[in-house]
């Protein structure tokens, strides 16, 4: 049987809980979600729930604003990120099915 919190994707979280968690102020996850940067799932009465995955995020984008970049920037690279996710994902399956054909006979051999 599989748990809400054994699923990375589940809103288990709220604000003052990731907040506290990551040692950030509320106004800045707030702000990360209107900034289309980390958009976390909303309960029924319109609360912000995190998932373990939206935390892992924002752990990453405290990194790079940390490291004084905007969050205009931060978006664009979480972008890029998942761009290059998706084609990396895109070429191993590519590779599987290569792998998979049986080789043609070489009329040369």
């Amino acid at each position: 049987m599989s748990l809400p919190f054994d699923d990375e994707h589940a809103p288990l979280y709220s604000l003052g809980q990731v907040a506290d968690m990551l040692h950030v102020q509320q106004a800045y996850l707030r702000r990360l979600d209107q900034h289309d940067v980390v958009s976390p799932s909303r309960s029924p009465g319109g609360q912000r729930r995190y998932s373990r995955h939206d935390i892992g995020t924002v752990q990453h984008v405290v990194a790079m604003t940390d490291e004084g970049m905007t969050l205009n920037a931060v978006r664009r690279i979480l972008e890029l990120e998942q761009q290059v996710r998706h084609l990396n994902n895109e070429l191993q399956a590519a590779r599987r099915r290569l792998a998979a054909k049986p080789r043609a006979q070489d009329p040369d051999s």
